[in-house]
């Protein structure tokens, strides 16, 4: 009886990895390839800030290079 107990669990573990493996794209990678997809839109490359807060938009920034500056000095 001792051995069903210690396999149990471990059956249950591999079931549920498998299970999460196969639902598709998370909403963090969804959210990151748009974000991607708007910053090479505008030319830029989006970067990571070294942050993991679980919000794609504050674990990254797209930097644009190459483009002249549109600010008016003054």
């Amino acid at each position: 009886m001792r051995i069903a107990l210690f396999v149990a669990p471990a059956a249950l573990a591999v079931t549920l990895s498998a299970c999460a493996s196969g639902m598709g794209p998370s909403h963090y990678e969804t959210e990151l390839a748009r974000l991607a997809a708007d910053c090479e839109a505008r030319g830029g490359v989006l970067s990571p800030t070294g942050q993991q807060t679980g919000r794609p938009q504050l674990d990254n920034v797209c930097k644009v290079t190459g483009q002249p500056s549109t600010r008016v000095g003054g």
